[in-house]
């Protein structure tokens, strides 16, 4: 069980980390801004998403 667990959790993070990335380009931000972020989700995904989460643009959203 602690191989799919562990599996399941780390899905869960690249979907996650995938979905920060795709925000990021659509938001208004400037080209040299989206690469920073897209590099800080890339190379610490956990704590990359964390601060995205907190910090980051945001894409367009449409209510």
């Amino acid at each position: 069980m602690g191989s799919t667990f562990n599996s399941l959790v780390a899905l869960i993070i690249f979907v996650l980390d995938i979905w920060a990335i795709i925000n990021v380009f659509k938001s208004g931000a400037t080209t040299g801004m989206k690469i920073l972020w897209v590099l800080l989700i890339a190379f610490l995904p956990v704590l990359g998403l964390i601060i995205w989460a907190i910090a980051g643009p945001r894409g367009n959203v449409r209510v």
